[in-house]
């Protein structure tokens, strides 16, 4: 993955390799953790070729080592798999907040999925912190937990405040 460019581009280049429209969803409905964990590796399955039950086992197990719900309402499931030839995003907003295991232990209601291949390495942790300093910003998430569409969820997770670049 290229990393070349001015701060606003590497961003941009990241977050717009991760994700695409097909990749948002503006209305996630689920009640729990385990559920939402679920939901997600169902839609993350339709985009990887991998299967449902080998994503949701990654995330499970991720989540046994510590929960990834970063608080102020943000989770970030991440994982690496066998099968992937590259890093894989997803953002969701649920409809309700839901009881993460948050280290504030809040309620979540954003969260942004990142799976990434076994070999990753070094781009998985770029990823991960790119995808942390973005989901930092109080006044940006409170613009996508604003938005209702999955374009301007989009619009606004590819063109996210420079501030928080890493």
């Amino acid at each position: 993955m290229a990393f070349g460019g001015s701060v606003k581009d590497k961003k941009m280049d990241i977050i717009s390799q991760l994700i695409t429209p097909e990749r948002v969803v503006a209305h996630l409905k689920v009640g729990a953790k385990k559920q939402a964990l679920q939901e997600l590796a169902k839609r993350a399955a339709a985009f990887t070729g991998l299967h449902e039950r080998q994503i949701f086992d990654v995330l499970l197990e991720r989540e046994k080592l510590g929960t990834t719900g970063v608080g102020h309402g943000i989770a970030i499931p991440h994982g690496k798999l066998a099968g992937l030839d590259r890093l894989y995003g997803l953002f969701a907003r649920l409809d309700a907040p839901i009881d993460f295991e948050a280290i504030d232990e809040q309620p979540v209601d954003l969260i942004f999925l990142l799976l990434a291949p076994e070999s990753a390495g070094a781009d998985h942790l770029k990823a991960l912190a790119r995808v942390s300093r973005l989901m930092r910003d109080r006044a940006y998430c409170e613009k996508l937990r604003g938005s209702s569409n999955v374009d301007a969820l989009y619009a606004l997770l590819t063109d996210a405040p420079t501030s928080h670049a890493a």
